[in-house]
């Protein structure tokens, strides 16, 4: 049946008043037209109404574009259910009502132009329940996308498992979760949409499963329901306990979106997620003497003067470059543990043609934007988060972009609660054998522990007025010098400032930062990264899984190892083998 004929034949089964509907939220009476034009969200409080799996697609899909996923109907009533109606005759009169098969509705459709596969959950037929027919369903949405290699995009709604099928219904959990789980070994996006209520066995496998997570605005979600919890526990909930903003910010949801901007935003998933062919980055700015590669090439600085210059409020943040630099860029949050740090940002972005995963630590430029960023000081959900967001980008064979800007991970008792040496120690080793390209960018601070987590890379740069170090020069100073006012002593005696992390091969490059600095040119220093970026990655992205993995492992193993200028030198004549665009942290020259 041709897509629209589908969906119409679906939405005859829903029936409403033609003229006028009330608000359960605000009590609000509604003219339906109006509703309906709204996607119905009540246009007097904004609640968002619960909507038909067909009208769904239609809101979603870019129009004509919808083509109907047709699969055989599993068995009905495995168990002979009856309660005070026989299992049968619920899902005959289900059918009936809504036009449905069952609680899932599946097609082929486009949005904004990238072709996804959708299974879309109906909350109307017996709650959404997931039974043996709804969890086959998406598992079958799922196996076509891993056939044919196209995203998975996944609607919820779901009250929980439907107990008319007993275990059999329990089953579908763990059936769509390994679903889930071979579209990952495949390296296919899959992203859930998350829409009023999803609990229980929906909200434990596929629902919570998929690379991304988006939840519309007020939302409900979780494995027990609230009035459960208040019974077990014997106590109130807090306010928004469950919903979409409660989530978000505990770290379980990328985002939380109002309907009528799923759209849009699926779209820049489906660009920014799915790597085209073998696309490098556009010719996006000359290279020219931007990025230097040779000592000699850099004048001496006043160490702690680089100190000051670096920590200067108004140099641009990590959120600046990305949004100044890359083409798009689409924040993703949360570690899907149980918070989200405001610390370290990341996402999925677009430099040129070239999809990337960029991720960075972010302060402010005034107090109080840093006080809500933590001071650019990671607590473990931090480092965590942006574990996640890499072994995304491992997943989709996307290229990885870091900007380091700390003064170091976040040293509280309650980050040491919470595993931060841990959290710190698990970025080092994902890092070291992650399968993609990795460049990593000093835009400011480079402090300790809390930045080597993120610079694990390929290609460690660092702009002329950063620094990067093993602690700060007041710590040091009131370590060794037992007098913190020896801090610009302790700054000269780390060696910190670019010219000399250089020099001791610890990054590969410099950025020249515009004339008075970054500070004072934003959108000059942002074409200065866009530039160097296009460059690294370009001569990066030919190189093979292995050969990146050994490169990188090369590159830290030597650091400290006796021959270790010999070592890079092979390591060097290896690279310029495979490819002679690389250029060696040991050699000379402005590029």
């Amino acid at each position: 049946m041709e897509g629209g004929g589908m969906l119409r034949k679906a939405q005859k089964q829903h029936r409403e008043p033609d003229d006028w509907t009330l608000c359960l939220e605000c009590r609000a009476v509604v003219y339906v037209p109006r509703y309906r034009r709204n996607l119905r969200v009540c246009p007097e409080c904004g609640r968002h109404g619960q909507v038909a799996a067909p009208e769904r697609i239609e809101q979603l899909c870019d129009p004509e574009s919808v083509r109907p996923l047709s699969f055989s109907r599993t068995a009905d009533d495995p168990l002979g259910f009856v309660d005070s109606r026989p299992y049968r005759v619920r899902l005959d009169d289900a059918r009936r009502d809504t036009g449905l098969d069952d609680a899932v509705l599946c097609a082929r459709g486009a949005i904004e132009g990238r072709e996804a596969i959708l299974a879309v959950m109906d909350f109307r037929f017996m709650g959404g329940s997931l039974g043996a027919a709804a969890g086959e369903l998406v598992t079958r949405a799922a196996e076509t996308a891993l056939r044919e290699r196209i995203p998975l995009i996944i609607v919820t709604a779901s009250g929980g498992a439907r107990m008319q099928e007993g275990a059999i219904s329990l089953m579908q959990m763990a059936k769509t979760s390994q679903a889930l789980a071979r579209l990952d070994e495949a390296g296919v996006l899959t992203v859930s949409v998350i829409t009023d209520p999803t609990f229980g066995g929906v909200a434990a496998s596929f629902a919570t499963l998929c690379d991304v997570i988006v939840a519309e605005s007020g939302a409900r979600l979780g494995f027990a329901g609230p009035r459960v919890i208040e019974q077990t526990i014997g106590r109130s909930l807090p306010e928004g306990f469950q919903s979409a903003e409660f989530l978000l910010a505990h770290g379980m949801v990328d985002a939380v979106r109002p309907r009528g901007t799923l759209r849009p935003m699926l779209g820049r998933l489906l660009r920014l997620g799915v790597q085209h062919g073998a696309e490098t980055p556009g010719e996006v700015g000359p290279g020219g003497d931007v990025l230097v590669t040779d000592p000699e090439g850099l004048a001496e600085r006043d160490a702690w003067e680089v100190v000051r210059q670096a920590r200067h409020l108004g140099r641009p943040t990590a959120l600046d470059y990305l949004r100044e630099a890359l083409d798009e860029f689409e924040e993703l949050r949360g570690d899907r543990i149980g918070a989200d740090c405001p610390a370290i940002v990341g996402g999925l972005g677009r430099l040129g043609d070239l999809a990337v995963v960029a991720i960075g630590q972010q302060k402010g430029h005034d107090l109080a934007e840093l006080a809500a960023r933590n001071f650019g000081m990671p607590t473990p959900a931090g480092y965590r988060k942006a574990a996640r967001l890499m072994r995304l980008a491992a997943k989709l064979g996307l290229p990885v972009v870091t900007l380091v800007d700390t003064p170091g991970a976040y040293p509280g008792a309650e980050a040491e609660e919470q595993g931060q040496a841990v959290a710190i120690a698990e970025n080092l080793r994902l890092m070291a054998a992650l399968p993609v390209p990795i460049v990593a960018v000093v835009i400011g601070e480079g402090g300790s522990g809390g930045a080597l987590a993120l610079t694990v890379a390929d290609r460690v740069l660092i702009y002329s007025n950063a620094f990067y170090s093993v602690i700060s020069p007041e710590g040091c100073a009131a370590i060794l010098w037992k007098d913190a006012a020896a801090a610009p002593a302790a700054a000269a005696a780390l060696r910190l400032d670019a010219r000399h992390l250089l020099r001791l091969g610890v990054v590969d490059g410099v950025l020249v930062e515009p004339e008075r600095g970054a500070e004072h040119d934003h959108a000059g220093a942002a074409r200065r990264l866009r530039a160097v970026l296009s460059a690294e990655l370009r001569a990066l992205r030919p190189l093979s899984r292995d050969r990146l993995v050994s490169r990188r492992r090369e590159r830290f193993r030597r650091f400290g190892a006796n021959g270790g200028d010999s070592d890079a030198n092979d390591l060097d004549a290896n690279d310029s083998a495979e490819n002679g665009s690389l250029a060696s942290p040991r050699l000379g020259g402005v590029r």
